[in-house]
């Protein structure tokens, strides 16, 4: 991937082209020492994939920069900044960045924020061939017979398989609901698609009971059960969340923790439960807030990207 460094600082500038290239993240085409000097037309032409830009400048800071190319840039963004405000933090999401990194610079945080980021990327863009890839299957629908249905529900349960055992939580209680939630989001796209995104995870629980239950159930069971299947999946995710903290712990480098941390999950949530794990702390799973949805979002479509590469 292709970045560019604003700072005001050179000492900073260096580091970060440093990082990213020890860390075979990438390649430095450009570097600023003010926001002024920036365009959006200018980022595209170096076809810049993520900008790296501070927030304290002395012509033009960080948010009146990201105001001005926004519109046009076509990249993503990472705020650097000594300044751990939530308020400014949170008005540097709004503007539309990326991540967030607070200096003194860290190696290893720096790293994995881009990675976290370029995982992001990449997957908006499997999305992306997706859906390219589904509609063009859906103009040709009525040639298809009417047992390719069943055989793509059972392909993308056995990709999710797979995904699940690298996650280390292949036999986990809530392991077949997510395959189950799967099959209903592969029926539920061919029917509905997603322009207007995932069903709510409250439709989903719902599908699972009816699924499990049937006619047999009432409606008092079949809210029971939605229930269960919440806590059921909760629970698999927050073991997901384990095991990936626990091979961070292990090795930094290892290669699943590498793909799939930032990928499943805030890596916010990932170093909370590394911090947990090192201290030893007691579990704090009734407040940790795990993104479920976005977890059976990243499940759903890495599952359907190895099935229509496979």
């Amino acid at each position: 991937m292709n970045f560019f460094i604003t700072d005001d600082d050179i000492t900073v500038r260096s580091m970060l082209a440093q990082i990213i290239e020890d860390g075979d993240l990438g390649q430095v085409v450009g570097e600023s020492d003010d926001g002024a000097l920036l365009n959006g037309e200018t980022l595209n032409l170096k076809k810049v994939d993520i900008l790296l830009i501070d927030l304290l400048m002395p012509t033009r800071d960080g948010f009146e920069t990201i105001q001005s190319i926004k519109p046009v840039f076509k990249g993503k963004i990472i705020m650097i900044s000594q300044m751990e405000s939530k308020d400014l933090i949170g008005k540097a999401y709004t503007l539309g960045i990326e991540n967030y990194i607070i200096k003194p610079i860290n190696k290893i945080e720096v790293i994995a924020v881009i990675r976290k980021v370029m995982e992001h990327t990449r997957l908006q863009q499997s999305i992306h061939d997706i859906q390219k890839s589904l509609n063009s299957v859906l103009q040709i629908g009525s040639i298809l017979n009417q047992k390719e249905p069943a055989f793509k529900e059972y392909n993308i349960k056995h990709y999710g398989e797979f995904l699940l055992a690298e996650l280390g939580i292949s036999g986990e209680s809530g392991s077949k609901d997510l395959l189950e939630i799967l099959a209903i989001l592969f029926n539920y796209e061919k029917k509905d698609t997603f322009e207007h995104g995932l069903p709510s995870l409250n439709e989903i629980y719902e599908h699972l009971a009816n699924n499990k239950l049937g006619a047999v159930g009432d409606e008092g069971n079949l809210r029971r059960e939605a229930k269960a299947a919440k806590q059921r999946v909760r629970r698999t995710i927050y073991q997901a969340l384990t095991h990936m903290a626990s091979l961070g712990l292990t090795d930094f480098s290892n290669a699943k923790f590498e793909k799939y941390s930032s990928l499943f999950f805030d890596f916010t949530m990932v170093r909370k439960k590394m911090t947990e794990l090192t201290n030893e702390s007691k579990p704090s799973f009734t407040t940790t807030r795990i993104n479920i949805k976005k977890f059976i979002q990243v499940l759903y479509f890495e599952a359907k990207r190895m099935m229509l590469e496979g």
